[in-house]
């Protein structure tokens, strides 16, 4: 992979310029097509998705279906892991998703390399790059193409943080993490600390501590405003 691929997509001045970018990076792999996803954890429950491709256009009705997305093992795997997977037939064959295969399959998607990258603030990159042939079978040369992915990835995550995440989120946006979303939305419920933790499977001194996070994180002096304040963001509704 050459380094001018890197300091190129972090110099990318607009969304054409990124998707520019990636596709020249795809093709400079040997891959046909390349998606990058940009997540933004908004509340419990509530993610805004941000897409840059070059999918075709007869299928791009069936890779933005959410459906799809949650029976999808690639999709499913970014979403829990950090680890790069490579995927081929045999992917969705071995639990029982080969329908999905082929379904993707007669648009050029039998093989491919994807992976996300999990970051603070709830934010979330997924890259993914792919192809209507085998991959390599040579060990070496498949690694080579996972690390230039890997590495590639770093990259052009900063450009689409940069781009495509709407400025208020990125100035204004508390870092409050799951549990503790989740410990204010019960709050607002009008659950007790004892309740909270029972309900979460917690202790109630953990629950106290998750709220109290909140409070600190969204600048508040009591559980009651830090309630109304995450409303009025959008974090928990």
């Amino acid at each position: 992979m050459l380094p001018g691929s890197f300091s190129a997509v972090l110099e990318a001045r607009n969304r054409d310029e990124f998707r520019d970018e990636l596709v020249r990076f795809a093709h400079h792999l040997g891959f046909d097509t390349v998606s990058a996803m940009t997540v933004i954890d908004r509340g419990v429950g509530r993610s805004e998705f941000i897409s840059v491709d070059n999918t075709p256009a007869d299928f791009v009705g069936t890779y933005a279906d959410p459906g799809v997305g949650r029976r999808d093992p690639v999709m499913q795997h970014c979403r829990r892991h950090s680890l790069p997977i490579v995927w081929d037939q045999g992917t969705y064959v071995s639990l029982g998703l080969g329908d999905l295969w082929e379904q993707q399959a007669s648009h050029g998607y039998h093989t491919g390399i994807a992976m996300a990258l999990h970051l603070p603030e709830g934010r979330h990159f997924v890259l993914g790059v792919d192809r209507d042939r085998a991959l390599p079978s040579e060990p070496a040369t498949l690694q080579r193409l996972v690390a230039d992915l890997q590495l590639f990835a770093v990259h052009a995550q900063e450009a689409a943080m940069r781009l495509l995440v709407p400025a208020t989120f990125q100035t204004e946006q508390p870092a409050l993490t799951p549990r503790e979303l989740e410990a204010l939305r019960w709050t607002m419920e009008g659950k007790t600390a004892w309740e909270v933790g029972t309900i979460l499977g917690i202790s109630e001194r953990t629950a106290v501590l998750h709220v109290n996070n909140a409070m600190h994180k969204l600048g508040c002096v009591n559980k009651h405003q830090a309630v109304l304040k995450a409303l009025r963001l959008g974090l928990i509704h």
